[in-house]
């Protein structure tokens, strides 16, 4: 095993980035990635965000390119990314691992002019894109992949709930056939290893941490009334000592609201969801990162490319769709040996999908509640302000319970903390391709 980055042989000024960056010692992802990837070989890498994977493939890009200078001037590497986060953490990455070899980097993506990525793309060697507008700048010829050398997925998996393998198929159409090809995914769905055997070409296998959450996670789960849920996740909030905590939600429009009532409760909050301009997302990102905002509530797509090590609580205000999801969030605590808590707010329409989770954890996760949380308070009224309701996700359109003030003991017979599960009702978590098809409809021009 590679103890430090020299067993690589990196160029100097490669190298010499990887010693600015203040990365000692490789990852586990690093250690088996890169090697094969110098060699040029096809590599499908399963790992999750957090584990080192962007330097796994940015640095032997690098290495390549910088090794030959006279094929400068025109795009040699091309790094596909599902949002635009996630795009800017690996073009930074980018030039900070390559600031002394005069390779230019360059992004693409939506919600921002097109003209100015028109004109440094004249100068990239390096593109990190997201599907959307690559398919722009390739319409409008602005983009030339004749002499791709190099192709990366990052993040396929996401990019397929999405519903963006159909604009992947398209800009496949315009890269040569003899290139070398990367595919990175933190899960991997029949339809992800489907695309792989279309793109890869005998490609070595890498997988890194995904069977688990780390174990410097602790799990709960707090049972609630889809009602009461903003109260109790504000109770938890005042109860607990926390650091920087992400608050993951199912919708877009959740996350704004709620991240509007933690502020209105005096909370230093801030929501990242695709309605906002880019650079409100970089603000709220930028504050988070910094302690300006000790709370960010987020959902999925908007929190790839988040990557801030001291988070000290991940709380699942909607549980995810997968286990594996489920394991993507928390993997955001407990970083770098840090320790970390993990809470999820569950209804008794969660049912199905908690016993999953639990499956993959090994073990019941324990279930908890309030003593100084009024469990059994009624819904507010209803008050019709004129705008239209926001949908629920098809998982939780069932009232979970009755909304007339059972009593604690009534509320809670389906998930009890003594772990009594009485109700029969059992509801599938909403399927991959379902998901998928509906991004594909919904998503608008430029992604998100």
């Amino acid at each position: 095993m590679n103890s430090n980055f020299e067993a690589f042989n990196l160029h100097p000024t490669v190298a010499a980035g990887v010693t600015a960056a203040g990365y000692v010692t490789p990852t586990p992802i690093q250690i088996q990635a890169i090697p094969p990837v110098m060699h040029g070989q096809d590599v499908m890498g399963l790992a999750q965000t957090g584990t080192g994977k962007t330097a796994a493939f940015v640095l032997p890009i690098l290495n390549r390119l910088i090794a030959d200078r006279q094929s400068r001037g025109h795009v040699r590497a091309l790094i596909i990314a599902p949002t635009r986060e996630l795009a800017e953490q690996i073009h930074q990455a980018t030039q900070t691992l390559g600031r002394g070899t005069a390779l230019k980097s360059a992004t693409v993506y939506g919600g921002v002019g097109i003209n100015p990525q028109i004109e440094i793309l004249k100068r990239a060697d390096i593109v990190v894109a997201c599907p959307g507008r690559l398919l722009d700048h390739i319409g409008r010829r602005t983009v030339n992949l004749s002499r791709l050398e190099v192709l990366v997925l990052d993040e396929a998996d996401q990019m397929f709930d999405m519903g963006f393998f159909p604009d992947i198929r398209r800009i496949l159409r315009h890269v040569p056939a003899k290139r070398q090809t990367l595919l990175f995914s933190a899960t991997m769905p029949a339809e992800i290893r489907n695309l792989a055997k279309d793109v890869l070409q005998n490609p070595v296998t890498v997988q890194v941490g995904l069977t688990a959450p780390a174990e410097t996670v602790s799990h709960a789960l707090y049972p609630v009334s889809e009602h009461l849920k903003t109260p109790l996740l504000l109770k938890l909030l005042e109860n607990t000592a926390t650091e920087s905590v992400l608050v993951f939600t199912r919708t877009k429009h959740r996350a704004k609201r709620l991240g509007e009532k933690l502020a209105s409760a005096g909370f230093r909050s801030a929501s990242l969801q695709g309605n906002l301009s880019q650079n409100r997302r970089q603000a709220a990102l930028n504050g988070f990162r910094d302690g300006t905002f000790q709370i960010l509530v987020a959902t999925d797509i908007a929190a790839r490319g988040i990557d801030v090590t001291q988070i000290s609580h991940v709380i699942n205000y909607d549980i995810p769709n997968t286990p594996e999801a489920y394991i993507h969030r928390i993997g955001r605590t407990g970083r770098a040996t840090r320790s970390g808590d993990a809470f999820t707010l569950i209804t008794s329409a969660d049912q199905d999908m908690v016993r999953a989770i639990d499956r993959v954890l090994g073990s019941r996760t324990e279930r908890r509640t309030l003593t100084d949380f009024d469990y059994a308070a009624a819904a507010p009224p209803k008050v019709n302000d004129g705008r239209r309701p926001e949908r629920q996700p098809a998982r939780s359109r069932k009232p979970a319970t009755s909304q007339t003030g059972r009593s604690q003991a009534g509320a809670f017979a389906w998930m009890s903390p003594s772990g009594a599960e009485t109700s029969s009702r059992r509801r599938a978590p909403a399927g991959r391709a379902t998901a998928a098809r509906a991004g594909e409809r919904q998503r608008s021009r430029y992604p998100r």
